[in-house]
């Protein structure tokens, strides 16, 4: 009995054994698996649940790197405001909506209905951001602030901000709410401006102190953009051009400036223009730059060029004498006509009476290929070297044929589409005695290097000869510039419609002064101006002569009228001695 016993007794420790053994047995294993699985399986899941607890990255803001003109005026600026954003979320476990007087002020001060407000914020409980309101002033942020509503929170950002507003619009451009640069320089040279932030990884602990550093990279701060712009001269402009535009009822206008000796563009100005600091006022037709991208056919502006191929050519020189007489010409079946009969001309006398008739003739007696590479040297067809967004080519017909009629037609600015600024870079040219030069919107260090394209000699001469063209009794003597010597074209240019050309016209103004030393070479266009008064010598060389007049004194360039007369008398004191 009692081996019995010890028998049952001894069973039963040994089955316990074994069933403890077991159950430890599968704890371990439990354990191992489970170690495993974290370690081997799904470490990637739980390494990003704890780094959520724990881990941090720390950003620092860059701002958007300023635009100034070339003497250091801001023409844009980033400026610190306030992004107001709320947790869905924590607003919905705090019960933050409770307080409504505080939301009803939240909603005041953003200018929001209230239900639509409060619709944003619960529309998804569980979501953790929501815009309420982009870039508000600090004013507002305060306020914001001050309310102290769960759940609604305020992160730093910056806002761009142009000082000189609809001055510089169409050239500077503006950026999107993300201040991610949408037109003009601000998105040509984005990425200069826009930089680079610092970043930190750090660990945190449950109160959030910081632990550890793990990772800084450090920021890249974002570069200025300097133009060539002189505010001075581009205020001046824009100016004269708004009053021009609004006073001949015209549809549009444009200036553009370009310092002759090194090609850099000193003024460009469009009306109507836009503020880019109010969007809501922003339409995608008032943003584009009308300088660089609207073509016209520029008319009797272009007129020098006929005198100059001729003068390269050797068919004529500065004394030859045209005869224009009875004032029109036959050309096959179509005739090229004057204003008036103006009989005998010389070279300078075409250019002073706009004569079609003097041009056609000069063109005319040159061979075809002579007379198309003087409009090819003088960049038309081809961009300016500008870099501007959208810039156009404009028109110039690549064709192996062309009637003594289209050859007619192009001595005297018809055939043809060029921009502004095309017109703006074939008078630098001239006046910087036949080199052409890429033209620049940066401020340069030193003049890009040029083409000589016309000979210095015959560019000289043609000069001296548009200089008439100011006199009293020239086409454009509304352009004139007191002290100084001025050479310029008017143009007045029809405007093509199917089947031909409308009633409506272009009126221009191209120049450069001073003639002694030429330092500026000035474009202005008026487009369709309404009633009596339409001619480029009525409703642009005004504007020319005040605008250049300005800028020449901006630029403490010395006047010239009298430096002939000067020359004169110091001759005659020798001559006396």
């Amino acid at each position: 009995m009692n081996k019995r016993k010890a028998q049952l007794q001894t069973g039963t420790a040994r089955w316990r054994f074994y069933t403890v053994f077991g159950v430890i047995s599968l704890v371990f294993c439990a354990l191992l698996a489970r170690a495993a699985y974290i370690q081997v399986i799904s470490p990637d899941m739980l390494r990003e649940q704890g780094d959520m607890r724990t881990h941090r990255t720390l950003s620092d803001t860059v701002l958007r790197g300023m635009i100034t003109d070339r003497n250091g005026l801001e023409l844009a600026i980033s400026v610190p405001v306030n992004t107001v954003w709320a947790d869905p979320k924590q607003i919905a476990e705090s019960k933050s909506l409770e307080k409504t007087r505080e939301w009803r002020a939240l909603a005041d001060i953003l200018r929001v209905d209230l239900a639509e407000l409060t619709a944003r914020v619960t529309k998804n409980p569980n979501g953790r951001f929501v815009y309420l309101e982009r870039q508000v002033s600090p004013a507002m942020a305060d306020y914001v602030r001050h309310l102290k509503l769960p759940g609604v929170h305020l992160r730093a950002e910056s806002k761009r901000y142009y000082p000189a507003a609809e001055v510089n619009a169409h050239l500077v451009g503006i950026t999107n709410i993300d201040d991610i640069g949408v037109d003009g320089i601000e998105k040509l040279y984005n990425d200069a401006l826009t930089g680079e932030e610092g970043k930190k990884s750090i660990l945190r602990d449950a109160k959030g102190r910081t632990i550890e550093v793990l990772a800084e990279e450090e920021s890249q701060q974002a570069k200025d953009v300097v133009l060539s712009i002189d505010q001075r001269i581009q205020t001046l402009a824009y100016q004269e051009l708004k009053k021009a535009v609004q006073y001949f009822q015209a549809d549009s206008g444009s200036i553009v400036a370009v310092d002759i000796e090194t090609g850099e563009l000193l003024a460009m100005v469009n009306s109507p223009s836009y503020n880019p600091n109010n969007r809501k006022t922003i339409t995608a037709a008032a943003m584009r730059n009308r300088a660089i991208t609207d073509t016209f056919e520029p008319g009797s502006s272009v007129k020098p060029l006929a005198v100059l191929s001729a003068l390269e050519f050797g068919s004529v020189s500065a004394n030859t004498v045209i005869n224009t007489s009875p004032g029109w010409l036959q050309i096959g079946g179509r005739r090229v006509r004057d204003g008036k009969n103006h009989g005998e001309l010389t070279l300078e006398g075409i250019l002073k009476k706009s004569s079609n008739v003097g041009t056609t003739k000069l063109a005319l007696e040159l061979p075809t290929e002579q007379f198309l590479d003087v409009f090819y040297n003088a960049g038309f067809g081809s961009d300016t070297g500008t870099g501007l967004l959208g810039e156009s080519s404009g028109i110039f017909y690549d064709r192996r044929r062309w009637s003594d009629f289209e050859l007619a037609t192009l001595s005297f600015g018809y055939g043809l589409s060029v921009t502004a600024t095309q017109l703006a870079q074939m008078y630098a040219t001239l006046g910087n005695g036949g080199i052409r030069r890429p033209l620049s919107i940066l401020k340069l260090e030193k003049p890009l290097p040029g083409e000589r394209v016309f000979s210095h000699s015959s560019s000289r001469q043609l000069i001296k000869m548009m200089e008439a063209v100011l006199d009293e009794d020239g086409s454009g003597h509304r352009a004139a510039v007191e002290d100084y010597r001025v050479a310029g074209k008017t143009g007045t240019s029809r405007k093509a419609v199917a089947g031909g050309y409308g009633n409506d016209y272009v009126g221009l103004f191209a120049g450069l002064a001073p003639i002694s030393n030429p330092k500026l070479a000035l474009v202005v266009v008026i487009n369709n101006p309404k009633g009596d008064k339409y001619h480029g010598g009525e409703v642009a060389a005004p504007v020319f002569s005040k605008v250049m007049g300005g800028a020449l004194q901006i630029l403490n360039v010395p006047t010239d009228k009298n430096d002939d007369l000067q020359l004169a008398q110091v001759k005659e004191a020798q001559n006396d001695a």
